[in-house]
């Protein structure tokens, strides 16, 4: 099963969304918005991908919270998305152990179809 993390309101997760159904793609969507995300989790994708891949230093709530000008380590950004799922770049996405993070469609199409 296609496991997609995000929000249902953000444009990347709409063109996954978009992707799946048009592609009659099984999925299950776990939107942060309405129900946190455990830290674990968060853990379990750091050990398949890098934490500046993950943390995403283009969003509004990263600007909003000033977070540029702390200068954060990646032990600090790791914290940062514990606390503040909507740091997370979107969307990820979980499929037969791989890790995907980001929308990218020439991937898709190579991994899923």
């Amino acid at each position: 099963m296609i496991k997609i993390y995000g929000i249902k309101n953000c444009d990347s997760v709409k063109k996954a969304l978009k992707f799946f159904k048009e592609h009659q793609l099984e999925y299950e969507l776990f939107d942060f918005k309405t129900k946190p995300l455990p830290c674990s989790k968060i853990d379990e994708w750091l050990q398949k991908t890098d934490i500046n891949t993950l943390f995403n230093s283009r969003s509004t709530t990263y600007r909003n919270l000033k977070l540029k000008e702390l200068n954060l380590s990646d032990e600090d950004k790791k914290e940062w998305l514990c606390k503040e799922n909507l740091l997370i770049k979107r969307p990820v996405v979980e499929f037969d152990e791989k890790l995907l993070v980001g929308f990218k469609e020439e991937e898709y199409k190579r991994i899923f179809l």
